[in-house]
Parts: structure tokens; sequence; C-alpha cells
């Protein structure tokens, strides 16, 4: 399944805003992530799976390379579950996630439900650079 003009260009104007030059990898990876204009939570092996799908070349290592890149860039966040299972998003406003157990997947939580009324303090020398919430989730027995 080949990637379409219209996709092609919003990944490249993706790149352009946070001044990534637009190697062939990554705009076939920006395409991919965004080129339908919706936000999605990926793995590096899942976005390595819709490469292939697409009939593009780009070897996983190279997938994993330009995941950290978007997220330095700033224009995704890496979410961890497990503490070894990282899941990319492009919504890089803050937002809460409900990771399902059941099918391994993340989707995103409605912020405007979450509360959050205090954080302790932070240790001498350091600050609070961010909180991530994982609600996970698993269907209940019917």
């Amino acid at each position: 399944m080949q990637t379409t003009t219209a996709e092609m260009t919003r990944g490249t104007e993706w790149l352009a805003g946070a001044g990534l030059r637009p190697t062939r990898q990554r705009l076939t990876l920006a395409a991919l992530l965004v080129g339908d204009g919706k936000n999605r939570h990926v793995t590096a092996e899942s976005l390595f799976s819709k490469v292939q799908d697409s009939g593009e070349r780009v070897s996983l290592a190279t997938v994993y390379n330009t995941l950290r890149a978007f997220c330095d860039a700033g224009l995704m966040q890496e979410v961890t579950v497990d503490g070894s299972k990282s899941y990319f998003d492009t919504n890089t406003h803050d937002h809460p996630h409900f990771y399902w157990e059941d099918e391994g997947h993340l989707t995103d939580a409605p912020a405007d439900q979450l509360k959050i009324v205090a954080l302790p303090d932070a240790p001498e020398g350091a600050e609070i650079a961010s909180v991530d919430v994982v609600i996970r989730l698993r269907r209940k027995d019917r």
C-alpha cells in the first residue's frame, strides 16, 4: 500500500515544523505516522510492520533511531509500559493513557476526567520534568 501525495506532504510539513531534515526514511515514517492527520500510538515493531506493508525498505534499527529522533525533536512522546515496552505517541500534549493489558495496546484517556490535586515535592536539587499517567485496563469476565 503506497503512501499518497497528501500523506507525504503532511509528513514533510511535520518534519519541517521541527526543523528535521526530510530523509527518505524519515519521510516514509512521518507519512505513516501523521499522513492521515490523526494521532496514533505505535511501537517500533508495529511501525516497522506498516513500513513493510507499504512496500518501503527501512530497517527496524532505523525505525527505532528515527522514533527517538522524533521524540528528541518534540514531535512525539514516549510512553513506557512495564518498564520495557515503549509506545510512541504523536499527540504531544499532556494527557493520560489507557493501557489495554489483554490486547497490549495504548489509547488516549479523557484528560478532562483526570484530576491530580497535588504532587509530592521533588527532592532537593531536582525538579519534576513530567508526570505520566498510564491506567491499566483488562476486559471484565462476562
